[in-house]
């Protein structure tokens, strides 16, 4: 439990303040008065979120495979596995930014933004977007770190970068009076910032990232994508889910959508914790299961599972008191305040049950049952996400949208963490290695991995 508080907590530091200067950029944007703004922006969040995710799934996937040769004793893989995988996030990552680019006013269409909040909302990508490889280099550097274990370091890469922003979003926003265009800049510059730091972290501490070579890359490209392409499918769900939502929430106008553009930020503010839990302890997985001491899968998945529910019933109690605060600050009408109020007061909950979907996931993803974690994440946001959407908000109007998302998550969380317990109260009876691991010789345990 130490270990995955530390971690967790770590992460959750660095993450948290990331998204807290998200939501800051969100209120000096509401501050110009306009609501069409802070509507653009939830609008470039629902189409952005793809990009942000699928590079969560490849750094995923960086992730298992350098904490599995870690835990292996093999370093020198694990250097090789991480060189090969900036290469390979950086070229996906580029390529979808590129699509995005070019299919941004048709995306924003079918999400409901119309007029001039399209056309922001359309701006705002074409200058953000472009950053999106460099943002993927950064992320595998820094999901190398987690994988390490050093946890303080990586909540540092996030820190310092979210730092700068801070300072640099409203400069550009009112000091230089470019509006949205200059929250779109500032982001640009967060992720430059964070590659940086990242990068010199890695290379220069903990020397865990090798030169690329064709070869090694070549030699990485398999077992990376056996993981990766199932781990992005997991993580396109939740912002498929989200874009769903957004549609639906479009056709009760600008108003509620700048409430549902509050509740995005504020829900991951909160909720920052749950989010690097995943993270956190998918290195903790890899390493354990790539030294095959089983015991200790099963104690990091209960362990887990604790935290996320201590985590959840005082961050809902916090969320509770702070609403109409929230509500205020952000000068909301009141159809956007009743969304947000709906989701402080009652669908914060939700997450109870939803923190067991993210370590079901994690456990997954780690040791080498990826297509679980996508089954799941696809039932929640693309089996149960519209109906449930389109359900609740005929009764209940804009706020139903916001049930929509709590309830989803409670279905499939109950589902994934009993599923995610079962596979790893099992690994025992199975016995099975990791297939990519090229255990180094002598090695104590290599007898291990010769038991299929």
């Amino acid at each position: 439990m130490g270990h995955v508080v530390r971690m967790t907590l770590t992460g959750a530091m660095g993450i948290t303040f990331v998204f807290v200067v998200d939501a800051a950029n969100l209120f000096w944007i509401s501050l110009l008065g306009d609501a069409r703004l802070v509507a653009a922006v939830g609008f470039a969040f629902a189409v952005q979120f793809f990009s942000v995710s699928s590079g969560i799934g490849l750094m995923i996937a960086s992730t298992a495979l350098i904490s599995r040769s870690i835990g292996a004793g093999n370093r020198a893989q694990a250097r090789r596995h991480a060189g090969s995988a900036i290469v390979i996030a950086g070229c996906a990552q580029l390529t979808v930014a590129t699509l995005l680019v070019v299919f941004r006013h048709e995306l924003l269409a079918l999400a409901g933004a119309q007029g001039e909040t399209a056309a922001m909302a359309a701006r705002y990508l074409a200058i953000s977007l472009p950053s999106l490889g460099v943002m993927a280099v950064g992320m595998i550097a820094n999901g190398a770190l987690r994988a390490e274990g050093d946890g303080r370091r990586s909540m540092l890469v996030t820190l310092l970068s979210g730092a700068v922003a801070m300072v640099v979003d409203p400069v550009m926003i009112y000091g230089l009076g470019w509006g949205l265009d200059g929250a779109a800049w500032g982001l640009v510059m967060f992720r430059f910032v964070m590659t940086a730091i990242a990068l010199r972290f890695a290379i220069s501490t903990h020397d865990l990232i090798a030169m690329p070579r064709l070869a090694g890359i070549a030699d990485s490209l398999r077992p990376f994508l056996t993981i990766a392409l199932p781990a992005i499918l997991t993580q396109l769900a939740t912002p498929a889910g989200g874009y769903m939502l957004t549609g639906v929430m479009a056709q009760y106008g600008d108003d509620a959508m700048a409430g549902w553009a509050v509740v995005g930020r504020l829900l991951v503010v909160a909720f920052g914790g749950i989010f690097s839990l995943a993270g956190a302890i998918g290195g903790i997985f890899g390493q354990n299961f790539g030294a095959c001491d089983y015991g200790r899968v099963r104690q990091t998945y209960r362990d887990a599972l604790i935290f996320g529910l201590a985590y959840v019933l005082v961050t809902w109690a916090v969320l509770a008191l702070a609403g109409r605060a929230v509500v205020d600050a952000f000068a909301l009408s009141p159809e956007g305040a009743g969304v947000v109020l709906a989701f402080t007061h009652v669908a914060a909950g939700g997450f109870l049950f939803t923190a067991g979907l993210y370590v079901a996931n994690s456990a997954f993803n780690a040791m080498g049952k990826p297509v679980r974690a996508t089954m799941m994440n696809w039932l929640r946001e693309g089996a149960l996400t519209l109906p449930f959407a389109l359900l609740l908000s005929g009764w209940f109007g804009a706020t139903g949208v916001v049930y929509a998302q709590a309830a989803t998550g409670i279905a499939a969380g109950l589902l994934a963490g009993a599923w995610g317990w079962y596979f790893v109260r099992g690994l025992d009876r199975r016995m099975v290695p990791p297939l990519d691991l090229e255990p180094p010789r002598p090695y104590a345990n290599a007898d291990r991995f010769r038991r299929r």
